[in-house]
């Protein structure tokens, strides 16, 4: 999978609006990566070639490597936007990594044993608060994804970010800003009349144009 954490772009002068759509409309995308006491610097990457990288969970979470003409340079992804009706992607934003300096990432939550979780036996369903995590880490200790044991879950109960079993050398940032940010991540919900407890029911009798949105 190497090939997949290598993004190959042409350094680019022009910034701005204009400058971005002309990129577009020639089959790129436009890009910036900055940090690690460098300047930034404009990007163009194509299309295509980003699109079957992103087919990969791995990417977000991963040291890349961004070859600019030829240089290479590591980074990990720190922003994608992408049309909102379109298959397209409208801009990236790289982050350079020094292996001295801690990064600040989001990380995939993999979800396992959930249909031998012990709620789920007893008919009840699995719900999803949070898909990923924001973590604090040396580049060495990026995980490529935290995995998540659903087996002794009950009804009724949650598993929050401080029960979340962590890589050495890895914090998630949100448990630093207090107890109050402890939340759940997972939870095994009762199901009533075929209807999760927590899920709005509506009213009883209600007519059908109230449709919920």
């Amino acid at each position: 999978m190497s090939d997949v954490f290598q993004f190959d772009a042409v350094a680019r002068v022009g910034a701005g609006t204009s400058a971005s759509r002309a990129v577009r409309r020639e089959g790129g995308i436009p890009a910036i990566i900055y940090g690690a006491g460098k300047e930034p610097q404009q990007l163009t990457l194509l299309h295509n070639d980003v699109l079957k990288h992103l087919e990969h969970e791995a990417v977000y979470s991963h040291v890349l490597e961004v070859v600019i003409d030829g240089k290479k340079e590591k980074a990990v992804l720190k922003g994608l936007q992408r049309h909102p009706s379109k298959p397209r992607i409208l801009h990236m934003d790289f982050q350079r990594v020094s292996a001295k300096d801690k990064l600040r990432v989001h990380v995939p939550l993999h979800f396992v044993n959930a249909e031998s979780a012990v709620g789920v036996k007893k008919g009840g369903v699995v719900t999803h608060s949070q898909v990923d995590v924001e973590v604090t880490c040396l580049p060495k200790d990026l995980p490529e994804f935290i995995e998540i044991d659903l087996l002794a879950l009950d009804v009724g109960e949650s598993i929050h970010l401080s029960e979340i079993k962590l890589p050495k050398g890895v914090n998630i940032n949100a448990l630093a800003q207090g107890h109050d940010h402890d939340l759940p991540v997972v939870s095994v919900t009762a199901i009533r009349g075929g209807v999760a407890e927590d899920e709005d029911e509506g009213e009883v009798g209600g007519s059908d144009s109230g449709e919920s949105e």
